[in-house]
């Protein structure tokens, strides 16, 4: 059997999400200099302050290296504060400083605006249909074994 990457979902999911992430970089490096690892973790914590580095980890999908690396840069840069969790002691928990929140007020509505573009190619029923199906092969990943 040969293996048609051209026409590999995997492969195709993967080229249109690095093409789309680059797109959206060029946004937040020019005018903030951050990475996309440092974008992610300022945009789960934005949604969800108080996440210790394996949780933002763990939301992202990203690599526990790659976080911890966007994590380390976004503190020395001011971006992101660490905190001791009141109920843990030994756990960090991280949250947004004032800096934080400025470059995610100043992105997160262009890349909403970003989004919106792509999602304007697609027809309403298509708009629903992709978010169906999206839903369904992420559910269908949680299955696999990745050992």
């Amino acid at each position: 059997m040969i293996l048609d990457l051209e026409r590999f979902l995997p492969y195709r999911l993967s080229v249109l999400s690095n093409r789309i992430s680059a797109d959206i970089a060029r946004l937040y490096d020019k005018r903030h200099g951050i990475s996309i690892p440092e974008w992610r973790v300022i945009a789960v914590l934005a949604r969800r302050p108080g996440l210790s580095a394996t949780e933002v980890a763990q939301r992202t999908a990203m690599d526990k290296v790659a976080v911890s690396r966007a994590v380390s840069a976004l503190l020395d840069g001011g971006r992101i504060l660490r905190d001791t969790d009141e109920d843990d002691r030994r756990r960090s928990v991280l949250r947004l400083s004032e800096a934080g929140r400025a470059i995610y007020a100043d992105v997160a509505p262009r890349a909403i605006a970003y989004e919106q573009r792509l999602l304007d190619a697609l027809q309403p029923d298509e708009r629903q249909a992709l978010d169906r199906l999206l839903a369904r092969m992420e559910q269908a990943t949680e299955g696999f074994d990745r050992g």
